[in-house]
Parts: C-alpha cells; sequence; structure tokens
C-alpha cells in the first residue's frame, strides 16, 4: 500500500491497520473495530510495527514469520534512509539454544581482556584531555549508551559540530579490539570550539575540562525537559542520568532557629584540602587525611559569622546564620575533586598531601535525612547504613609534578578487579594497592545498585 491512511477519516495515525480480509484501512482509535463489527473481519495488521490484530480478543498476535518479515521491512526501510540497522538484544533462536543446553559449560571471557583499553597519543600537553577520556569511556552506563546506539543528533549528525557524535565515534574505536593508539584532534578542536576557555596549547587543568566536557555533551545530548514542569531541574539525557546529583543547603538562624532550604544540582563534588578557614577550634583546623575527613568537613554546619548575616524570613532583620551542606541526592556516578591547586592572589601551589579514598564508599552518613539528624553527635552515624548509598571506585585521575612541570595519568577498572594505568599511548597493568596508595585527584566512584523509576 502506498498511502496507509484511514478509509474513513483520513487520518495516517497513530496506529493504523490494514484489514486482512480486505482492502479497508481503519485507525484503531475507532474505525478499525466500527469495521471489524460491520464486516465481521477480525485480523488486521499495524502497518507500522507489522503485528497482528485479533478484534475477537482484543489483543494481539506474535507470530515468528510474521516477526521476521517486519523485521526484515524496518531494516530495508532504515538502510534506505541511510540509518545503521536498529540495536536488538541477542536473544537465541531454536538451533542455537540446542547448542546451549547441548554445551552447558562454556568457555568465559579471559578476565584479562583488554578490550576497551586504548592508548592516546598526546598531542602536546594534551594529557589532561586523555585521563578524562579513559575515565568516561570506563564509565559503564555511558558505555552501554553509546554502543547501544541510542544518542539522536541535534546536528543532523554532522560529527563535525556534535561533541555527542564525535564520543560515540571514539566508543566504537575503544571497543572495537583495535590495540593501536587513538588520535584525539578531532575532540580536541570540539571542545576548543564549545568551551573556548580551554583553546590553546597549553597545559590545562583535568577538572575544568571534565566540567567543560559535560556541559558541552549535556547541550549537545537530546534530552527531554523534566515531566514536572520544573525548569530548575535536571533534564532526562544520559549526562544528567548519570552525574547529576542534589546538593541541599540549609541555612538556619541563630536568633529564631528558623530554616532556609535550597537544593542545587552538582555535577561533582569539590573537596578542600588545607585547614578549615572559618573555624575556631584547633581540631577542626587540622588538615583531612582521608576522603572521609573531606566529606565530614564537606558536610559540617559552617558559621557564617557577623560579616555575613542574611535577612531571616521570620525574624525580618538580618541575623548571623549557620550554613550546612548535606546530599539530598545521589548521582549514579560520584565525582570528587580534591583541590590540590591552591590560588590567591600573592601564592600559587601545589598540595601534594597524601589523601586516603577507598575502594568502596558509603555516603550513607552524608545524606541530608541522616546528617541533618547527626549534629549533636559530631558527626558519628547513628543509623544503619543504607545499600543504596554504596559506591565503588572505577577509575582515579592524578596529577604528577608541580603547577608548572607536571603530567597527568589515569588508573581504570575495566572488569571487578582488573586495573590498567593510563599514561598517554601506554597502558600497564596496576593492582588495587596502586591505585589506592596514589596521589589522586580525581576520584570516580559508580554506585553498587541502580534504582530504575
Amino acid at each position: 500500500a502506498k498511502w496507509c491512511v484511514c478509509s474513513i477519516c483520513g487520518s495516517s495515525g497513530p496506529r493504523v491497520h490494514a484489514c486482512l480480509h480486505c482492502i479497508h484501512f481503519a485507525c484503531y482509535q475507532d474505525h478499525v473495530q466500527d469495521h471489524s463489527s460491520s464486516m465481521q473481519h477480525n485480523l488486521a495488521a499495524d502497518v507500522e510495527q507489522g503485528q497482528i490484530l485479533c478484534l475477537s480478543c482484543g489483543d494481539y498476535v506474535y507470530d515468528s514469520e510474521i516477526g521476521r518479515i517486519a523485521k526484515a521491512c524496518r531494516d530495508k526501510s532504515r538502510k534506505s534512509l541511510g540509518l545503521e540497522t536498529e540495536y536488538r538484544s541477542w536473544q537465541p533462536d531454536e538451533t542455537e539454544m540446542t547448542l546451549l543446553q547441548t554445551h552447558p559449560k562454556r568457555r568465559r571471557p579471559t578476565p584479562n581482556s583488554t578490550i576497551g583499553l586504548r592508548g592516546l597519543i598526546n598531542l602536546g600537553n594534551t594529557c589532561f584531555m586523555s585521563c578524562i577520556v579513559q575515565a568516561l569511556t570506563h564509565t559503564p552506563l555511558l558505555r552501554d549508551y553509546f554502543l547501544s546506539d541510542k544518542h539522536i543528533c541535534q546536528f543532523n549528525n554532522d560529527a563535525a559540530r556534535c561533541l555527542v557524535c564525535e564520543i560515540s565515534r571514539l566508543f566504537q574505536e575503544f571497543y572495537s579490539g583495535n590495540k593501536a593508539p587513538l588520535i584525539l584532534h578531532k575532540l580536541l578542536h570540539l571542545i576548543w570550539t564549545h568551551a573556548r576557555h580551554l583553546a590553546g596549547y597549553e597545559q590545562q587543568d583535568a577538572h575544568e575540562f571534565f566540567i567543560a566536557a559535560l556541559d558541552v555533551l549535556h547541550r549537545h545530548c537530546q534530552g527531554n525537559p523534566p515531566s514536572n514542569g520544573d525548569s530548575t531541574h535536571t533534564c532526562s539525557c544520559i549526562i544528567d542520568q548519570i552525574f547529576t546529583g542534589g546538593l541541599q543547603s540549609d541555612v538556619v538562624c541563630q536568633a529564631c532557629n528558623g530554616v532556609s532550604t535550597t537544593i542545587d544540582p552538582f555535577w561533582d563534588i569539590s573537596l578542600d584540602l588545607g585547614p578549615c578557614p572559618y573555624s575556631s577550634s584547633k581540631a577542626e583546623k587540622s588538615v583531612p587525611t582521608s576522603l572521609t575527613d573531606c566529606l565530614e568537613r564537606f558536610t559540617r554546619p559552617e558559621h557564617l559569622g557577623s560579616s555575613a548575616k542574611i535577612k531571616c524570613n521570620g525574624c525580618q532583620s538580618y541575623q548571623e546564620s549557620t550554613k550546612q551542606l548535606t546530599m539530598k541526592k545521589l548521582p549514579i556516578v560520584c565525582s570528587f575533586h580534591l583541590k590540590r591547586f591552591e590560588h590567591s592572589n600573592r601564592l600559587h601551589k601545589k598540595i601534594s598531601t597524601f589523601i586516603s579514598f577507598p575502594e568502596h564508599l558509603d555516603m550513607t552518613p552524608f545524606m541530608s535525612n541522616r546528617r541533618n539528624n547527626n549534629n549533636n553527635h559530631n558527626g558519628v552515624n547513628v543509623h544503619p547504613t543504607d545499600i543504596n548509598n554504596r559506591y565503588s571506585l572505577f577509575a582515579v585521575v592524578n596529577h604528577v609534578g608541580n603547577l608548572d612541570a607536571g603530567h597527568y595519568t589515569a588508573y581504570v577498572r575495566q572488569h571487578r578487579d582488573q586495573w590498567y594505568k593510563c599514561d598517554d599511548h601506554m597502558i600497564t597493568r596496576a593492582t588495587i594497592q596502586d591505585v589506592l596508595q596514589s596521589e589522586g585527584y580525581l576520584l570516580f566512584y559508580h554506585k553498587q545498585i541502580l534504582e530504575y523509576d
């Protein structure tokens, strides 16, 4: 049929069906049922999906032969439009199922498989970009998204303009099985084009590149607006689904104890490593030595002082207050930025203090509903842990050297317990001890258990 429109109302959809007893097209809303009732023609085919509708029982009939015909038609249509073959998960047919049952003991993939590991050529002070690319390509959900060909380009598939298309191509290259190092000149050009503050051949900050890359990817992704109409809420693009969390800020008036709460989205958490600048307590001025220490300080109430009074809605006057940051919503990938580079008017230095970080991290003590109730317990978690807040380390970015002559490297987890060090074009095996003893700069943790809405 060249024109699949309803013979009654002339509409082209949705869900136009073709009667299998006579030459008649009808829309599903009303007219296909009317035709079935008047003519007793009870079988019709969905012209878009190729499924057979039985009007007697009001349900679709799934037949393997019809399914194969529909698949062949869809593949032919996609090919005529210049599209790639539609991605489908593998389902064994009868022959394959027989083989699987005959040979129950099958060879599993070797645990030291290096598929997905490729070195990256340094184009001249581009190690800051290489280490972030390594971390992103080993982010499990991001990998699954791009290898499933789910990206819808907003630039008419013009990879010269769309950063997401270029990242998608890189994922295909990484997991193609080729071991030769890659050259990221196209990615570098796109970053220079869309984040002009990073343009140039001088060494850039890996954290700044990470945030800029997420921002451009977020803008180039085809995300849907929030269903609740809240324009301040995160969109549904893959970047926000994976990296965006909610940071709760509670400002408490010291006069009336009134609380003003705001929740802001975040892609990563920046943690101070120097002495606490706003505390008068000697104990609190101590330098943190672990990631947990940094998070304890980050979520500790801060007295804003008399020089930063706010107008309290309850008192209707300016009052001193305290401010506390906690985690309202955790992202799937929790990224921590250890602020090793200190810049001031007179001083520019790197903080090389060793900060220990765990392989597995529990964020329960820093959640809003837990942390705010523990203010009288010196931050000690008196509540049981929540399994939904547990994370596992999967990538670490390190900076070696000083501000004038430094170099970025990355550790990435390839399998459950297989770690590799990525130093530009060189990929070498590493142990978890090597990772945990490194001078971490950016830490990437992935949720152990995913929650599906």
